[in-house]
């Protein structure tokens, strides 16, 4: 019998074909996030127990495209750039747990699955779509510059639907980059129970994460249009945009190496 190698699956005598590496995982990249108040009882539907919702502004939301290159500490994927960038949109909300702030991913979607595998071991709860977002340049021909007048779109679409798009134009520098996503992640990691008519999960915990290192360049701030849309497989359209808090852009540098484990919960 072979002992076999790999971070996580597929796990195979060399190791080589596992789709992700250990971390730690670096991020560097362009994120355009859009904050919102939503109805609170929209954001509470969405948080399982032990969580609670976030004592003050509970309904704000902050719906995040993001532009990344990744890699593992090795760089080899930077070499090799289809195992090294991906994009993504997701919708963080915040909740309480044992009287502290946490944020929390609840609904996001990537365009390559080792991103999905990430997502797993992190518990975000990741699925297949199709996000773009304009991307600045320093040479004004084809792309915005990050500057006031700095114009960025950005499109939200899976399961051959739109579920969001939104339009940020850069008017001034901010001192941040939005509240809603700016503490630890408090995730639900969960394995369903595998015999026919198991009710439960055979594996649930609940887990906290953030960067292990986090740089950023200056945040912008601008005027903001968003716009939600119906899909017969999603629920994003379920925390509508009740009212705009802000637009900002930023370029940010994160390393991930691990979380910790708060509770288990099967």
């Amino acid at each position: 019998m072979s002992e076999l190698q790999g971070f996580f699956y597929p796990r195979t005598a060399t190791g080589n074909a596992s789709l992700i590496p250990s971390p730690p995982w670096h991020y560097s990249g362009d994120l355009l996030t859009i904050e919102y108040r939503t109805d609170p009882a929209r954001v509470a539907e969405l948080l399982p127990a032990p969580l609670e919702p976030a004592e003050e502004d509970p309904g704000a939301v902050a719906l995040i495209w993001a532009d990344w290159q990744s890699c593992s500490s090795s760089r080899e994927e930077l070499l090799d750039p289809v195992r090294s960038q991906y994009k993504e949109a997701f919708a963080v909300v915040r909740c309480s747990y044992r009287g502290t702030t946490y944020s929390r991913c609840v609904h996001i979607w990537v365009d390559k699955d080792f991103a999905i595998l990430r997502g797993l071991h992190q518990g975000y709860p990741k699925k297949l779509g199709s996000m773009w977002q304009t991307r600045p340049h320093p040479f004004a021909q084809g792309a915005p510059q990050i500057a006031p007048g700095g114009t960025f779109g950005a499109t939200l679409a899976a399961g051959d639907r739109r579920l969001a798009q939104a339009v940020l134009t850069l008017r001034e520098e901010s001192s941040h980059n939005g509240f809603v996503n700016g503490h630890p992640m408090a995730h639900h990691r969960v394995y369903p129970g595998i015999e026919r008519g198991a009710t439960g999960d055979a594996y649930a915990e609940l887990i906290a994460s953030s960067g292990a290192q986090i740089e950023g360049g200056p945040c912008w701030t601008g005027e903001v249009d968003l716009e939600l849309f119906p899909s017969p497989t999603e629920e994003l359209d379920r925390l509508y945009v009740d009212e705009i808090i802000g637009g900002y852009y930023r370029q940010v540098g994160v390393v991930w190496d691990g979380g910790t484990s708060l509770a288990t919960l099967s």
